[in-house]
């Protein structure tokens, strides 16, 4: 198959820049013979079909007179057609410019959407896919979002959350609002985000999305967005004010409201392939414009799937990267956004021959880029493929998301950890992933759940998958849950069970706002979210994936708050790696037995308690000049009594949290009551 080795040389012509004197038009399609520019009406009709002119790059442009913001568009690409080879072109489908920066209309699966007559896959399909695909349209400038009202940087508490679904329920949210950008940019939404002290939110995907043939098919659609069309449009379903450049604007202010609010905005982007699935999917953009560039293709012009999702997006082709990095950009500098998090990340990191390269020029180029290297960046580091287990191997300036910390603290906190020892690395960030040589400590992003999986609530309330309304008889999602339901699969009335599942989340809640890292909440755990033990709610844009906000656990609401309270009073609790002037470390490990041969008279961690794979007690003290702070996890039963460190190590010490609500704290010793994590303080 052909080989693109050039990117085009100046890509800000591509894309539909509105001009004084009308708008000018520009499509990187290599290989194509002719390209066609399609002007559509309101009703998506077709009006003046136009030719653009070749350029030498791959590159195709066309100013025209008398076009401007809100002009409905797409292309007909002309070219080769042989599938063997890779080559797909068919200009009887209409194309959608993948640099619009807005997007219209419905995808209707039903019709002539696919470049191949269905069954026969080397047979093209000359029927018009015309008003049964979304198509571009031309936005005008729009005003700069207000900046990020605090300093950037700084500690990093992201709160994952689905954009509509966050304010489906809301009472405080106009009804007209509900389930939009200007919904989510509401008083009582942000007030909400501010008070529970989060830094940062991570939207799951609002580039425009549609949904999957397989989904439509069973009467449902992908609700999360990991399905992405348009990669400079937002989504315009999440818009209250229409689908025709209202969202662009309608996405600014949202931005702004929450950078007023302190709060940084975070996207969760799918730049590791696309909604044209594999080469029996619809061709809605990329597949007509240059398939063997677009994708990873194998010998017999085949997608390459190392996503899951029917085809892998090629960014070792440089003009298909530079696509990737002005996206990147554009959210960035015109939509306001402060960083990204990419899912499957690996993918983006593989070379021409699908192999992983962690010198890729995705990873260098944003490295030396001056906007893209100076913004949260997150990366899934999985993928499907070969090799693509990455986690702790991006490097500066990255944060990686961390399923080994999910794994540890799950199993900790179900009686069943192998000891204490991995817990005290998840704890400190861990440095057998994240080589504290070379690597933050906030490097790690650390997370019980995601929007992938069981929700807090149902992560002590279910030990199964229940997964039937999704359509495919219980065989998706994980099942490696690490759950445990107390005594009762699902919900129930008893209150003794009810008792110890909030007591279960609020250490869990504990223990990863305590964490050295960055800490991730999912949405709606701090209010008890359910999915009814659905731990693969993707399909499910209903009641089932809301928040609902009428009955949350306010038990878990205030100790989420006073726990993110008490990381940012108390620099200590996030547990950058360093030692002090004094000589003393900043970080010991205790076993809560007296030992009058220890400075302040007690216990460390040795090798034999290490060892220990019955251990379920640890406790962590961290000091500088000023305090000292311990952090003491019992997953275990019983009432042990608990010694403290005195001097040098300690004063005297002083109770700030405890998720039992029974710990007993006498002077230098604290009486547990079962399982708990407590946090206490003393001056140096």
């Amino acid at each position: 198959m052909d080989v693109c080795v050039t990117a085009p040389a100046d890509t800000s012509r591509l894309g539909a820049t509105p001009l004084a004197e009308g708008t000018r038009f520009g499509l990187w399609a290599p290989g194509a013979t002719r390209v066609q520019l399609v002007l559509l009406d309101e009703q998506h009709r077709p009006g003046q079909t136009l030719d653009l002119a070749e350029g030498e790059d791959g590159t195709w442009e066309t100013t025209v007179a008398g076009v401007g913001a809100g002009q409905r568009y797409g292309y007909r690409v002309h070219g080769t057609w042989d599938p063997a080879r890779g080559l797909r072109a068919n200009p009887a489908k209409l194309l959608l410019d993948p640099r619009a920066r807005a997007v219209t209309g419905e995808l209707d699966l039903s019709g002539p959407v696919r470049d191949h007559v269905p069954g026969h896959p080397d047979q093209r399909c000359d029927r018009d896919s015309l008003g049964h695909v979304p198509v571009g349209v031309v936005v005008a400038p729009h005003r700069p979002p207000e900046p990020l009202s605090r300093p950037a940087g700084g500690d990093l508490v992201v709160y994952e959350t689905h954009l509509a679904g966050t304010t489906r329920l809301h009472p405080e949210v106009p009804p007209r609002l509900r389930g939009s950008y200007a919904g989510f940019a509401h008083p009582a939404v942000v007030d909400h985000l501010r008070s529970l002290g989060v830094t940062a939110v991570e939207l799951l995907p609002v580039q425009h999305f549609v949904s999957e043939p397989h989904l439509v098919e069973r009467g449902l659609s992908n609700y999360w967005g990991y399905n992405t069309l348009g990669f400079f449009a937002p989504h315009a379903g999440y818009s209250s004010s229409g689908s025709t450049g209202g969202q662009v604007t309608e996405f600014v202010d949202m931005v702004s409201a929450l950078h007023r609010a302190g709060i940084e905005v975070v996207l969760d982007v799918v730049l590791n392939h696309t909604a044209e699935g594999d080469q029996t999917g619809p061709t809605l953009s990329f597949r007509g414009l240059a398939n063997s560039h677009w994708y990873r293709l194998d010998d017999h012009g085949r997608q390459v799937d190392t996503t899951g999702c029917g085809n892998s997006v090629d960014t070792s082709e440089p003009g298909v990267l530079a696509f990737v990095l002005d996206s990147l950009r554009y959210w960035v500098t015109e939509m306001g956004v402060d960083g990204f998090r990419f899912d499957l990340a690996s993918t983006l990191v593989r070379d021409g021959s699908h192999a992983v390269d962690l010198d890729h020029p995705f990873l260098r180029e944003i490295r030396r880029d001056p906007v893209l290297s100076g913004v949260r960046l997150i990366s899934e580091p999985w993928d499907l493929g070969t090799g693509g287990y990455l986690v702790g191997r991006f490097g500066e300036p990255w944060a990686e998301w961390n399923d080994r910390y999910r794994g540890l603290v799950r199993d900790f906190w179900r009686g069943r950890a192998d000891g204490v020892r991995e817990l005290a690395t998840r704890l400190s960030g861990s440095a057998d992933l994240f080589d504290p040589g070379s690597r933050r400590t906030g490097s790690s992003l650390n997370f019980v759940t995601a929007h992938d999986g069981f929700t807090l609530r149902d992560l002590v309330s279910y030990e199964h998958k229940h997964n039937l309304a999704n359509g495919e008889h219980n065989r998706d999602g994980s099942d490696d849950n690490r759950s445990v339901n107390h005594g009762v699969e699902g919900e129930t009335d008893d209150p003794a069970v009810v008792a110890a599942r909030h007591a279960h989340v609020r250490h869990l809640m504990a223990t990863l706002l305590l964490s050295a890292g960055s800490p991730m909440i999912t949405g709606g755990d701090e209010l008890g979210r359910t999915q009814r033990g659905n731990n693969n709610a993707y399909c499910h844009d209903d009641e089932l994936t809301w928040l609902d906000w009428s009955e949350p656990w306010q038990d878990v609401l205030d100790t989420t708050r006073e726990l993110l309270r008490l990381r940012r009073e108390h620099p200590l609790l996030r547990g950058e790696r360093r030692q002090h002037g004094d000589g003393v470390a900043q970080l010991l490990w205790l076993s809560g037995e007296a030992d009058a041969h220890q400075p302040g008279g007690v216990a460390r961690m040795d090798v034999h308690r290490w060892a220990d794979p019955h251990r379920h007690l640890l406790g962590m003290y961290r000091s500088d000049e000023q305090e000292a702070l311990l952090v003491w996890l019992s997953a275990q039963g019983g009432s042990p009594l608990l010694h403290l460190p005195g001097q040098p190590l300690a004063q005297r010490w002083e109770l700030l949290l405890d998720t039992s609500g029974r710990a007993a704290l006498d002077g230098g010793t604290l009486r547990l009551q079962g399982a708990a994590v407590v946090v206490l303080r003393s001056p140096r």
